[in-house]
């Protein structure tokens, strides 16, 4: 199963008994699945399938689908109110004209409002069903579009991410290594901390003891690195997996960021602090990136 993106664009023309139509969706990130349509008002009726449909294709983002129509011309149905026509000819029948004025004629009848009425043709429940039926399989067609495009930009993403995460593991093994953590650099600075103290005219024993244990468990980041390494290594893991996996990765690329912070709180060595800064800053920009996937 490939990972996706959560943005793309896709646009499918078709044709149906009511005229040609045509879809255009664009999507982008957004942390749930949000489903906008615009439907042209002879198809209407098909917004429940079309937003089912989508769902079932697509896991997140906020997805714009537009549904337009071009009306193909018709020939209009002209329509005469005869009731209306009858009572004005009875009317005008019993009028007594005087001089030059013409009787009433048919035409003339007929231009009185009401009288004529002009009608777009109408569709039928057939030619609505059918056309329904046509743009949702052509919505179907733009969805295969968006997707593939979706899965080829995450899979640029993807090699992205990989990178990401191996430089945290180069990071975190640079730390392991990190000549700060040997016993011997440990003891040097407990020994220092214990001369400071020693040297004190306040000397107090049990605050030696204290502060010597404060320190090494300062210098013990053991459980730090190895948190570190398994959420990497879990992160790597749903990328190589793939599927609808963000929510996942950004949940790992926290705890990755709440791992190297406790590592810099908890370091007293110079160059374990820079290892855990650069790493805070790599996991920020993986966290970052990791937005976009679906």
């Amino acid at each position: 199963m490939s990972t996706a993106s959560m943005t793309g664009f896709a646009r499918v023309s078709g044709a149906s008994r009511l005229g040609p139509f045509a879809w255009e969706i664009k999507a982008v990130n957004a942390k749930g699945l949000d489903v906008r349509l615009r439907l042209a008002p002879q198809l209407d009726r098909v917004e429940p399938e079309a937003r089912a449909l989508i769902a079932r294709r697509l896991a997140r983002g906020t997805v714009n689908a537009t549904l337009s129509l071009q009306r193909e011309p018709g020939s209009p149905e002209v329509r005469v109110n005869r009731d209306l026509l009858q009572k004005l000819a009875a009317a005008v029948a019993g009028i007594d004209l005087y001089g030059a004025i013409a009787p009433a004629t048919l035409d003339g009848l007929l231009a009185v409002r009401g009288v004529v009425e002009v009608h777009d043709a109408e569709e039928s429940e057939e030619e609505r069903r059918d056309a329904g039926a046509d743009v949702l399989a052509s919505l179907d067609e733009a969805l295969d579009y968006l997707v593939a495009m979706r899965i080829q930009e995450g899979t640029a993403l993807c090699t992205i991410l990989v990178a990401r995460l191996a430089r945290v593991e180069a990071l975190v093994e640079a730390a392991d290594r990190c000549p700060g953590r040997r016993p011997e650099a440990v003891r040097a600075r407990l020994a220092q901390s214990i001369a400071l103290l020693a040297g004190n005219g306040n000397f107090d024993e049990n605050r030696l003891c204290q502060e010597a244990l404060l320190l090494a468990a300062k210098a013990d980041v053991r459980e730090e690195l190895d948190r570190l390494m398994t959420h990497a290594t879990a992160a790597r893991k749903l990328l190589v997996e793939g599927g609808a996996v963000g929510r996942r990765l950004d949940f790992l690329a926290q705890e990755l960021g709440r791992e190297a912070g406790t590592l810099c709180a908890k370091s007293n060595d110079a160059a374990l602090t820079a290892i855990g800064l650069e790493l805070r800053a790599e996991i920020e920009q993986f966290r970052e990136q990791i937005q976009n996937i679906e």
